[in-house]
């Protein structure tokens, strides 16, 4: 068994990170942090979990993290995520770390401080942190001490475009991305767009041109591609709990088929057991709850529009995570996800 540490316990994410650990076979919670003042037992804070978990969430401390836990999952926002991620991979070598902020997704570091507004805490690992995306970047994953978890909407967008790009059928030009997201991708603080009076029956875009995941998307979807792409990312709120549907327009490079679109998005993800590319439709209800993705393809007036979902909170978020800390484990992908 290892022993597994959550900074920041209180949110969403953390909350479904935890009911996936507890299923775990190899992963034993030991420590939950929060700034929140007396110390409150888990199940005050997420009362779902009453008798299944008897720990307290404990002021942040860098040495009790290391002294109880092997990994550490930092659930804090950006700029925070950086200063803990800092200190804590400084107090131990045998620590292994995955973020669940952007802190460490662009390798640029100009990049990040323009869309976060902030100065990096901690920019020797910008740059050098695989990004968490299995299905992609395996390999750098297994040999990580620390794996900087996709976002939510990238991960929704290029599990569809990637394979594409990378086998040349499309363009990287004039791409163009429209996603609509559950409402906890908002996170669990409130805001007055997410209170039910706001958001309920009503749906609306937001961020349009100006979104934080857009370089994200664009860098890795470059990567892929081996040239840079050119794309529009528009996100969208609905009023429902969970999940993410995204819909990508992109040309095709010269004459291609459904079929062959759909055979390559197959062979793609062949030896991936979350992706499944289906011929229906695929809506959101379909993988609430779960860690995968359902993919498909059609051909519209010389354009390919691909669809794709995920929850935003498992294969989006704490799915992710523990998919990476699998991989960097050396256990099988699938640990306490199926």
């Amino acid at each position: 068994m290892i022993r597994a540490a959550i900074l920041g316990a209180t949110g969403y994410t953390a909350y479904e990170l935890i009911k996936l650990l507890l299923r775990h076979p190899h992963v034993e919670i030991r420590c939950l942090t929060s700034r929140q003042e007396d110390s409150p037992h888990v199940s005050t804070v997420h009362p779902s979990l009453t008798g299944l978990l008897d720990l307290r969430l404990t002021q942040p401390d860098v040495q009790q993290v290391v002294d109880l836990s092997d990994i550490v999952f930092s659930c804090l926002p950006h700029a925070a995520s950086a200063e803990s991620v800092a200190e804590i991979l400084a107090a131990s070598d045998r620590i292994k770390m995955v973020d669940f902020s952007a802190d460490y997704r662009l390798t640029d570091l100009a990049v990040y401080e323009h869309w976060y507004g902030v100065t990096h805490p901690d920019p020797q690992r910008v740059g050098v942190t695989p990004y968490g995306l299995g299905e992609w970047f395996a390999d750098s994953i297994q040999e990580a001490r620390l794996v900087a978890n996709p976002g939510c909407y990238p991960t929704s967008a290029i599990l569809a475009i990637g394979p594409l790009l990378k086998a040349g059928i499309a363009s990287p030009q004039d791409i163009v991305i429209d996603s609509k997201s559950g409402v906890s991708g908002a996170g669990r603080s409130p805001k007055l767009t997410t209170l039910f009076p706001e958001c309920n029956e009503s749906f609306s875009a937001y961020g349009v041109g100006q979104h934080r995941h857009t370089p994200e998307i664009e860098q890795v979807l470059s990567t892929l591609a081996g040239e840079n792409v050119d794309l529009i990312f528009t996100p969208h709120l609905v009023p429902m709990d969970r999940g993410i549907l995204t819909t990508a327009y992109v040309r095709p490079k010269g004459s291609v088929t459904q079929e062959a679109v759909m055979a390559e998005l197959r062979k793609a993800y062949e030896g991936s057991p979350f992706v499944q590319v289906v011929d229906h439709l695929p809506a959101t209800k379909h993988v609430s709850g779960t860690n995968f993705c359902h993919l498909t393809a059609r051909i519209v007036n010389q354009r390919i529009v691909l669809i794709s979902c995920i929850d935003n909170l498992i294969k989006g978020a704490s799915g992710a995570a523990v998919q990476n800390m699998n991989l960097m484990f050396g256990w099988d992908m699938t640990l306490g996800l199926l």
